[in-house]
């Protein structure tokens, strides 16, 4: 049995989590076991997943294998656009600024404000009546 070089890393955003397995392959995506093109319908998320990639000319090098748990489809791409970046700065450390300069290294720190006490939800307030 050969033993291939495996890449993991995880990416979050908002309740999401992905964690990715970079494989030396020819640019295959695997998400949850299925074809990313049936996992993400959505041009605009099969886009923002295959950001890393095309940034840093990897496209047909590595294979991705991800498990993504949790949020929405939008918050599941970007989860895993973080950790495809965060996989390919442990393959070469040199693409690190790159990443950075794209703004594919940070993680979003928006998530759902908690509803409060006494109001209909996080900002929302019960109607005043004067009278």
């Amino acid at each position: 049995m050969v033993e291939t070089t495996k890449y993991t890393a995880v990416g979050r955003r908002k309740e999401s989590v992905a964690r990715v397995i970079l494989i030396p392959g020819k640019g295959d995506f695997t998400i949850n076991s299925r074809p990313y093109e049936k996992y993400f319908l959505r041009e605009t998320d099969r886009i923002i997943v295959k950001q890393p990639l095309e940034a840093t000319n990897n496209m047909n090098k590595y294979d991705v294998i991800a498990n993504i748990v949790g949020g929405g489809l939008t918050g599941q791409a970007g989860a895993l656009r973080l950790g495809i970046s965060r996989a390919l700065i442990s393959i070469d450390p040199a693409l690190k600024d790159l990443l950075r300069k794209q703004n594919y290294l940070t993680r979003d720190p928006r998530a759902k404000e908690r509803k409060k006490y006494g109001q209909k939800g996080a900002r929302k307030r019960f109607q005043w009546t004067k009278r």
